[in-house]
């Protein structure tokens, strides 16, 4: 009888009814037992590192099924990023040597296929360059156009577009500074007739040159320039030959434009409309040269004027009749009311 008031619980209360347990922890000490076992089996076996200095982080080496070890963090579970340095410095070393070998190939590679395009494709291209710039409007020229558009298509998949610009424009500004040149020596009574040849032959050849280097164009000075091909080729012929001669080229324009078919009035028109397309500003050295091809050069009409532009008109024609052109035949000309 006292050996079972011994194992058993005396339970109390006080003048709260507060339950207290007394007696015996045996009870206590069999569910922790318990506890203990089920933690056994349903976790794996772990280690515990002994604890340093006061206060030191505490870690548990917990073991894989790959027979590995992570080390783990006592307070928060997770997996410590300590490598040791033998093990990090072995794969920096690898990947640094492998970095070192791709530039190295592609430098490698880079050089060869620069050597082959100024071996083959720059100068066929060159050579088909040459062929449509000096050709006339009249002239037959065998260039194959599916050829040179391959090499253009080449030029620009192997990276080489930048290179191919720059070669292009410098071959036609070599070629547009020995225009000039040609231009600087020719007579001036010849000097209009021969800008209308050299205006008109290199806008042909435009028309040629642009539609090969579509792809060119299309991905590198369009995209990436944000230009375009015939315009950049066009302020070239402004810049190296319309700029150097439009001084000496004006004058003659307005004194052709006083005497009637001293120059054709074909070529007096591809002239001006030529020198307004590469440069608007220009007509306003010569407004009335420029409005009597080109719309809506002189300010618009002020009705306050009219009586003015009445008297330029008949001055006009005064200036007609006066240089051999008549008014022809007046007799059939219905009478004004006012006579």
């Amino acid at each position: 009888m006292e050996a079972m008031e011994d194992d058993s619980l005396d339970v109390r209360d006080d003048h709260n009814h507060n339950y207290r347990a007394s007696g015996s922890n045996r009870v206590r000490t069999y569910l922790s037992s318990q506890l203990s076992d089920i933690s056994t089996v349903s976790q794996p076996v772990c280690a515990t590192v002994p604890a340093g200095e006061p206060g030191a982080r505490q870690g548990k080496m917990w073991s894989g099924a790959t027979g590995g070890s992570k080390f783990m963090d006592s307070d928060t579970g997770s997996e410590s990023s300590e490598v040791s340095e033998t093990d990090s410095s072995a794969p920096a070393a690898a990947v640094e040597r492998k970095f070192a070998l791709d530039s190295t190939s592609k430098f490698l590679l880079n050089e060869m296929a620069v050597g082959d395009y100024r071996k083959n494709h720059w100068p066929n291209l060159e050579k088909a360059i040459d062929r449509l710039l000096i050709q006339n409007s009249t002239d037959h020229i065998s260039v194959s156009y599916a050829q040179i558009y391959s090499y253009v298509y080449k030029c620009v998949c192997q990276q080489h577009s930048e290179l191919l610009y720059n070669d292009l424009t410098s071959k036609i500004t070599g070629h547009l500074e020995q225009v000039s040149t040609h231009l600087q020596a020719s007579p001036l009574e010849n000097f209009i007739e021969n800008f209308n040849v050299a205006l008109t032959q290199y806008i042909a050849s435009l028309q040629c040159i642009v539609p090969v280097f579509m792809y060119l164009n299309k991905f590198y000075i369009e995209s990436k320039l944000n230009r375009d091909l015939r315009e950049d080729l066009m302020k070239l012929f402004a810049d190296h030959v319309a700029e150097k001669h439009v001084n000496t080229l004006m004058p003659l324009l307005i004194k052709a434009r006083s005497m009637p078919f001293e120059v054709q009035p074909s070529t007096m028109a591809s002239v001006v409309k030529g020198l307004y397309s590469l440069r608007p500003e220009w007509a306003q050295l010569a407004p009335d040269l420029f409005s009597g091809f080109i719309p809506q050069i002189n300010p618009p009409a002020v009705e306050s004027l009219l009586s003015d532009y009445a008297a330029h008109d008949q001055k006009l024609q005064m200036e007609l009749s006066m240089n051999g052109f008549p008014r022809g035949d007046q007799s059939r000309k219905r009478a004004s009311d006012d006579s």
